[in-house]
């Protein structure tokens, strides 16, 4: 410590006026916050690894030359065991989505853009920091190969498979480890593989741009795995929707820097990383959590084992013993089950067509209720005056969408149409040639179908949508009779549309058992 202070006050020309001591994760490095007078804060570095540090040292400069978003490092002690490096603030993208993760995976759209955000960087550091970088810098090694691919696979064996006493034949299983390292190799890259890319090594500013730090293990090797890194991490909760769209985003992002593959091929790739990260972290967890005793490793191994779960579930793999003993593995007891939705070979991450991971219906709804897959769905449309109040919801569930047309051109101003109501040819005429009230439903249409839609999926039963204006008798009329039959014509359901102040109710009947026609 004290050479670490030795260090800050030569770069300073002081000492701090404070240092405090940060938490430190999976390494065995010392971080601190060292604070100036003036309140400004640089982050020192303790490490125990002169390769380790010089390979981070060595990126950082490489990656800043490449205008890549990543700490500057101020500072290097004559040994390179300690220097002072850019403070990133405290906020990671770890703690940005903490609200996601303890609420199941339910991200907001502000913790979604956030992902978004990180994802569409990753290829940057991946592809444009490769360039010009002398790789054998690198720690431990310059370039991923099939050597440090069994290197982790035995960690995993000897880490994890061994300490839950899982009974496997050894060498069927080196067989299949050392088939599935050559697949994992077969094809060459030029990429900067990160190797340690997750949430808690992004830092966000104030703005919400992402940093990146901790990419010291990092070398020459395909761009897959960290992508596999990001969104297959155990304790994310990411859902299977999420991941599709955040690789989708992936993609498209990689598609600026160099020639992607098809996303077959892409997708194919994609999964055997997914696979051998899984793999990987569970040796990491097995060894921190098993061996050293620490808490948060041993409760990131059920999620981990989700993980692998539903992978075995694809059936895509070609190393049967492997697959045989990792299933056996995920059925022990002592490792506790995480209850989620099955995942099948249609809705995981395999995909068809052009788009890599986009969502679909298949999802399933986001949350379950009591009120699920009773069906079919009843829409009820009202049109009604707001002098004498919003209609009332007589089936329990409390209402649906009120719009209000009175923003709306309204034809009641006038002679000629005061008698008539919004079912009437001169006024359907005279609000469709003013269009204002067309524009309105434009938007109208696009929130109901979306609604509808949704509530068809999870076999809801009753929706009601209500319009109103001055009168009940023209706007109100007219929109709540065309969203009536929009509905009933896009989606085949059944509508009841009541006008009540004009004292008119009917019903659109049902057509095709209710399936949208779309």
């Amino acid at each position: 410590m004290q050479r670490l202070l030795e260090l800050y006050e030569s770069w300073c020309g002081s000492r701090p006026a404070g240092v405090e001591k940060l938490a430190g994760a999976g390494s065995n490095r010392e971080y601190y916050r060292m604070t100036a007078d003036d309140g400004h804060s640089v982050i020192g570095v303790i490490g125990t690894s002169r390769d380790e540090d010089h390979a981070f040292i060595y990126l950082s400069n490489h990656f800043r030359k490449r205008q890549l978003p990543v700490p500057r490092v101020l500072a290097v002690d004559s040994d390179e065991l300690r220097y002072l490096q850019e403070d990133l603030g405290s906020v990671s993208l770890f703690d940005a989505i903490k609200g996601g993760r303890e609420a199941d995976g339910r991200y907001t759209q502000m913790e979604k853009q956030l992902l978004v955000n990180t994802i569409r960087e990753l290829p940057d550091i991946q592809i444009r920091g490769a360039r010009g970088l002398e790789w054998h810098n690198c720690y431990p090694q310059p370039e991923f190969n099939e050597d440090s691919v069994l290197f982790d696979l035995n960690y995993f064996k000897y880490c994890f498979l061994k300490p839950v006493e899982l009974d496997f034949h050894e060498l069927k299983l080196e067989a299949n480890f050392r088939l599935f390292a050559k697949d994992l190799v077969a094809e060459k890259s030029d990429s900067f593989m990160y190797r340690d890319f997750q949430a808690r090594n992004v830092m966000l500013d104030a703005k919400g741009k992402p940093y990146f730090i901790d990419y010291q293990g990092g070398r020459k090797g395909p761009y897959y795995y960290d992508l596999a890194s990001f969104l297959w991490q155990a304790s994310a909760k990411y859902s299977h929707k999420l991941r599709r769209e955040l690789v989708y985003e992936y993609y498209n992002s990689l598609k600026h820097y160099t020639e992607v593959p098809s996303v077959r091929h892409f997708v194919e790739r994609l999964s055997l990383f997914v696979l051998f990260r899984t793999l990987q972290v569970l040796g990491a967890y097995g060894f921190r959590g098993y061996f050293e005793r620490k808490k948060h490793f041993i409760d990131s191994i059920p999620p981990a084992i989700q993980n692998l779960r539903e992978l075995i579930q694809l059936n895509v793999f070609p190393y049967p013993y492997m697959m045989d003993m990792l299933k056996r593995l995920t059925e022990l007891p002592q490792l506790a089950r995480i209850e989620e939705p099955a995942l099948s070979r249609s809705d995981g991450y395999k995909t068809t067509g052009t788009n890599v991971y986009e969502a679909h219906l298949s999802d399933g709804p986001a949350t379950f209720s009591k009120y699920d897959n009773k069906g079919p769905l009843v829409v009820r449309v009202y049109s009604f005056s707001y002098h004498k109040g919003i209609p009332k919801d007589d089936s329990g569930n409390g209402g649906g969408y009120v719009f209000d047309c009175r923003s709306t051109h309204n034809p009641g101003r006038y002679e000629p149409y005061k008698k008539l109501t919004g079912l009437d040819e001169p006024v359907i005429r005279f609000l469709e040639d003013d269009g204002e009230i067309l524009t309105f439903l434009d938007s109208v249409y696009k929130l109901a179908d979306a609604h509808v839609r949704r509530y068809i999926q999870r076999g809801f039963t009753s929706l009601m949508f209500c319009f109103g204006c001055t009168g009940g008798q023209h706007r109100s009329v007219y929109s709540a009779q065309h969203l009536a039959e929009h509905i009933n014509r896009k989606f085949g359901i059944e509508v009841h549309v009541t006008h009540r102040e004009q004292n008119i109710s009917s019903v659109l009947d049902a057509k095709d058992n209710g399936k949208a026609k779309e």
